[in-house]
């Protein structure tokens, strides 16, 4: 197979990988499915391999496709991060921009500078936890992440944005919230409604009890912040939250606990090798001045 075969069949496998179908990414191509088709079964006869596995219509990468794409979306998130280069340069910034966050509250200021100077970026945006967007930055899944007290790894940049305390609330019947102070001793033994497992304020609230030698009690686990927040407001448990990320509402009330500086640092992520690519640096830079307007 010449280069430039093997480089089409490379794009053709990549499309299909990503797209989840050789009609998809013949779409994404501007080919045929046929030639798609063809360009796979190319690389799977003359070089002994299997990229996917036949599930009907579905198909499923191979540990092998796996392996072959992670190498596929270095070269090819390359060529098209140097498309939206000169794209940016001759029509004043078009394309998509995908942006990974933990919730909205921190990055919709920074979206709403980006889409008022972008108008003709595309903007799409997801929501989760910490650990799965840094996953999905690391994979080329998104382009820029918006994540919880950053680990440092060799592939990844980060830029601090801000710090965020978190509060214990209550029902605003509850006894603590008839309480003008607390100590943080005070919770021990108290029902809370607290994120699932891999959270980052949960890990952050926990240590802090673990230090103090506090014990509570999880009395429900909830997949969001707004779950936790009508849990906590029918009376099932406290709950605790970044204070930016607490929302008023008449049956809560926040707990003034005078002994604790418990806090999150907000980040925000990209790959090294993608770090000056138009349209993500040009959001970290968005980020930086509404960081810098927030301190």
């Amino acid at each position: 197979m010449s280069g430039l075969s093997l480089l089409a069949a490379l794009k053709a496998f990549d499309a299909t990988a990503r797209a989840g179908s050789m009609t998809a990414a013949a779409k994404v191509l501007a080919l045929q499915q046929p030639t798609v088709s063809a360009h796979i079964q190319r690389l799977e006869s003359e070089y002994g391999v299997e990229l996917f596995h036949r599930r009907g219509r579905r198909l499923e990468l191979t540990s092998f496709g796996r392996t072959l794409l992670d190498y596929t979306r270095r070269t090819f998130s390359g060529e098209e991060d140097a498309h939206a280069l000169l794209a940016a340069a001759k029509n004043h910034y078009v394309g998509r921009l995908v942006v990974h966050a933990i919730g909205p509250h921190n990055v919709t200021p920074v979206l709403k500078l980006f889409t008022e100077q972008f108008p003709q970026v595309n903007v799409a945006v997801g929501v989760g936890d910490s650990r799965t967007i840094t996953e999905k930055i690391l994979d080329y899944q998104g382009d820029v992440g918006v994540v919880l007290n950053h680990a440092t790894h060799p592939e990844l940049y980060g830029a601090a944005f801000r710090t965020q305390r978190l509060v214990v609330f209550a029902n605003v019947h509850h006894p603590l919230a008839q309480r003008p102070s607390l100590s943080l001793s005070e919770l021990h033994g108290q029902r809370f409604v607290i994120r699932e497992e891999g959270s980052t304020t949960r890990r952050v609230f926990e240590n802090e009890l673990k230090e103090r030698g506090v014990e509570v009690q999880v009395a429900l686990e909830m997949g969001s912040r707004e779950s936790v927040r009508e849990a906590v407001a029918q009376g099932l448990g406290l709950g605790v939250v970044a204070e930016t990320a607490y929302v008023p509402d008449p049956r809560l009330a926040k707990l003034n606990i005078a002994d604790t500086r418990m806090a999150t640092q907000v980040h925000f992520i990209c790959r090294q090798d993608r770090r000056h690519a138009p349209l993500i640096s040009t959001f970290l830079g968005l980020a930086d001045a509404v960081s810098q307007r927030l301190a």
